[in-house]
Formats: C-alpha cells, structure tokens, sequence
C-alpha cells in the first residue's frame, strides 16, 4: 500500500530553478501543493526550458513567478526579493515561504598549479565559484528572513555533494565551495533554530545532470557511480526532488544543521 502523497501549502524560492535539480524540486514542489518563485539565468537559446517549467506549474494549478536573473547579483537579489515581498504582503502571505532550495551550479574547473601556471584558477576566478555556489546562500537567507518572508516552519536547503570531501582533476573551486556551503548550512541552522526554520544540506548521488556533464571525466564518474550503487544505477533529479518534498513536512522540525544523503546507498559501498 502507497503512502499518501506529502501535501504543503504556502511558496517555495528555488535558486537555479530552469535545470537539473532545480527544475525537479520546482515541479515535485508544485506538485506537493506550492506556488513557485524560480530564480535563473537563461540567454534567449535556453529560455525556452524556464517557461516550459513554469508552464507546467500552472499547469498543476499552482502560481509561478519567475525571474531570469544573476542569483549571485546583489541588486538583482534585493530587486527579486523586494517583488517577492510585495506578492506575499499584496496576499496577506507574509512568511507564507516555506522553501528555500540553493541548487546554483556555476564556477569554475581548473587546476590549483599548472604549467605554464597562468592556465591555473585566478583569484577572481575562485572568488566567484565560492561566491556563486556558497556564499550567495547565506545573502538570500538574510533577504527572506530580514524581509519576514520565511517564518517558524520554514525549511532551507543547500545541494551540496560527495566533491565537497574529495579531490577530482580541476574539482578544486568546486569543492571548496561546497565544503563552504556546508559550513554555512550548519551556521544557519544554528543561528535559525530559535526562529523555528531549519536547514540542512542534501548530498545527492552521482547525478547525469548539465552540471555533471562540464566537469571532466563525468562519464567515467557516472560508470564507476553506477558500479557502486547498490541499486545498480544514478540518482536522478527525482530522487531527490521526492526527498526534498517529504523533508519539508512539518513533522521534520527536529531535522537541521546535517548533510543528508540522497543517493540509494551509493556513499556507504567502498
């Protein structure tokens, strides 16, 4: 006998919502009975993907509001934020945001030391992937917390990854800012507790997605990813998506400051 499906009510922001995990968590989310505001960066050649999703929410009966931004852009996030604000002030929905999902995967893929050594990472170039990829979560959480968009029940979440513990050839900006935005998930979590939001990191198994397929050797990654689960194939964006939603229950208020893995058993088999 199936379960009932998880049912929420209010809005969730996710944060590189056109793509990947993003676009899984947005649709799982709408499903589970959420409006959606969706934050992306998409030229006119991908733009096309951001309204399908959108579409799709409606579709299900829930709002989209969606903003083709630099989620790491500080006056685009006060602008996205401003116009959130006003939605939910404009509904009587002040801290009607239960979600947060930080899924922003751009950055950078060089070696720390090359030869010659102007072929490695430059410090404007690692300062960006930690901003983009870690810091930004901590920018957008004081926006809808400051702002009284996310009140007691909220839940935040941050995709983090099994590289964050790991060296990979050209991994390293990577990893760096994942290992931060895991510090930055347990600061919140602490710092949140008493405001009754939680926030914890999800760790997805090895995951064929447009972020997988720019770091080099992902094919060998995803083979030896395969080999290694115990169910004998990737995580995929709806794995994920599902846990999130189930993760986002009221009943997980005691849940927060952990790094969850959603991966079928993937990081426990040598």
């Amino acid at each position: 006998m199936s379960s009932p499906p998880v049912t929420l009510g209010g809005w969730a922001l996710i944060l590189g919502a056109s793509s990947g995990f993003g676009e899984a968590v947005s649709l799982a989310c709408a499903r589970a009975g959420l409006n959606i505001f969706g934050v992306h960066l998409d030229r006119k050649a991908t733009l096309a993907n951001a309204e399908r999703i959108a579409g799709e929410i409606r579709r299900l009966g829930r709002e989209a509001r969606f903003f083709n931004v630099n989620a790491a852009d500080a006056e685009k996030r006060a602008e996205v934020a401003a116009e959130m604000q006003h939605t939910l002030e404009a509904r009587d929905e002040l801290g009607a945001l239960r979600v947060l999902l930080h899924s922003l995967a751009f950055g950078t893929l060089k070696p720390y030391i090359a030869d010659p050594m102007k072929e490695a990472v430059t410090q404007a170039q690692l300062d960006m992937t930690l901003d983009v990829m870690a810091h930004s979560l901590v920018y957008w959480t004081q926006e809808v917390v400051g702002r009284g968009l996310m009140a007691r029940g909220g839940r935040i979440f941050a995709m983090t990854s099994s590289g964050g513990a790991r060296v990979l050839p050209q991994y390293g900006p990577v990893s760096a800012a994942k290992a931060a935005l895991e510090s930055h998930i347990r600061q919140l979590a602490s710092e949140l507790a008493p405001r009754g939001i939680t926030a914890n990191s999800i760790r997805a198994g090895v995951t064929d997605t447009p972020a997988l397929q720019k770091i080099p050797g992902h094919e060998t990654i995803k083979e030896v990813a395969r080999r290694r689960n115990p169910s004998g194939r990737l995580t995929t964006p709806e794995d994920v998506a599902r846990a999130i939603v189930v993760l986002s229950h009221p009943d997980t208020y005691w849940i927060t400051g952990n790094v969850i893995g959603v991966d079928g058993g993937e990081e426990v088999v040598g």
